[in-house]
């Protein structure tokens, strides 16, 4: 009978063992996909200030061209 429950214990020792293997390498899968994410988030981060920077300078130019539109209304207003 004692043999009988040796085998029991070893086979749910087994189990537990395959079962942590099993969650280590989920582990370590779940590790790589984070550090993708986060090299992801990184890149989007960088996009987002490059447009943000380029947004800004669109509309300073915008406001040039504007200040610049409204001084030749202006001469040609004076002109008439």
């Amino acid at each position: 009978m004692s043999f009988e429950v040796f085998e029991k214990l070893e086979a749910k020792v087994q189990q537990a063992i395959d079962t942590i293997t099993l969650l280590q390498m989920e582990i370590e899968e779940l590790k790589e996909q984070n550090t993708q994410l986060n090299q992801e988030v990184q890149q989007a981060a960088g996009s987002r200030e490059s447009l943000v920077r380029e947004n800004e300078q669109l509309k300073e130019e915008q406001t040039a061209w504007q200040e610049r539109l409204r001084s030749l209304l202006g001469r040609m207003d004076e002109v008439n």
